[in-house]
């Protein structure tokens, strides 16, 4: 039984990988890019390469998107060209991004006018989860269209969990962005206390990753903080963008999260220093500069 074609829509650092997934499980694939030149790794491996959204959707039957922003997606889903001008009737949008709930529901009901859908089901696993096809799904919207993505969700992630209604997933993923930025803060906190005390940082992160401190962010970015590498998996920038859709969320709801608000304010002082395109582990630097720190 042939597979269902899906288009790809958005190949920056964890898009490309996810994209490269679908195409070697033997899905057609469709891709497009603003900058084209990131298509070229796919294109040399079968999949097609189309010049605009509605090209993709077009030609597909699930088409996911994995862009930066909420004006971004809906760009790429209403805008000119956009996936719901090419949409076939029966079709599935699949939007990975993180963004507003509400912008989700909004394109949803756009889409149901055309006679598609959409699920939004953002990740979780940073660029690691990506290459590694081990993300963390959380999806939004209704069970049936759901089922007709999974195999493709599949591919991608280690779970898929579904969340609830259209706008579920992004709720699930802005709990998400909460605890790792209030973790982080944590891990970043270890390891300066650690060092000032004469610990060696590794030699800590060994000591307590196998008990109840033990942490996704510990195990991955801990060891990077240590080695001074703050590539970005995950852009401090990307991260201040969620906290504010947090932030945007709990006001309406009275949900109180101040341990949220001060992470928020220390990745502002990263951004300051001109360290927003850094890796998130790059709030270990800021909390190094307010120990009285100069590090590189």
């Amino acid at each position: 039984m042939s597979k269902t074609s899906v288009g790809f829509i958005g190949l920056g650092i964890m898009g490309r990988p996810m994209a490269g997934h679908l195409l070697k499980a033997g899905f057609p694939l469709t891709v497009f890019n603003r900058t084209r030149s990131k298509t070229a790794d796919l294109a040399a491996a079968g999949a097609i390469v189309a010049d605009s959204p509605a090209a993709v959707a077009a030609r597909s039957d699930v088409i996911i998107t994995m862009v930066s922003d909420s004006p971004d997606v809906e760009a790429v889903v209403a805008g000119p060209g956009g996936v719901i001008e090419g949409i076939r009737p029966g079709a599935v949008v699949v939007d990975m991004s993180t963004v507003a709930p509400e912008t989700e529901r909004r394109l949803d009901h756009r889409l149901r006018e055309r006679g598609a859908r959409l699920i939004d089901a953002p990740v979780s696993g940073g660029d690691v989860g990506a290459r590694n096809a081990t993300l963390a799904i959380m999806a939004g919207g209704d069970v049936e269209a759901l089922d007709c993505v999974r195999p493709a969700l599949a591919t991608l992630g280690k779970t898929i969990t579904h969340c609830g209604p259209v706008g579920s997933g992004q709720v699930a993923k802005l709990c998400n962005q909460i605890l790792v930025g209030v973790t982080l803060a944590g891990v970043c906190e270890a390891l300066l206390f650690a060092r000032r005390n004469g610990l060696d940082p590794a030699v800590m992160i060994r000591a307590v990753e196998g008990g109840a401190a033990q942490s996704w962010q510990l195990q991955n970015l801990g060891p990077r903080i240590v080695a001074r590498d703050f590539a970005p998996g995950f852009m401090i920038d990307l991260i201040q963008k969620d906290l504010r859709l947090v932030f945007g969320a709990a006001g309406p709801v009275a949900a109180a999260l101040p341990a949220t608000a001060v992470v928020h304010q220390l990745f502002l002082s990263a951004q300051g220093h001109a360290e927003g395109r850094e890796g998130t582990q790059s709030l270990a630097k800021v909390l190094e500069r307010l120990s009285g720190e100069e590090k590189s």
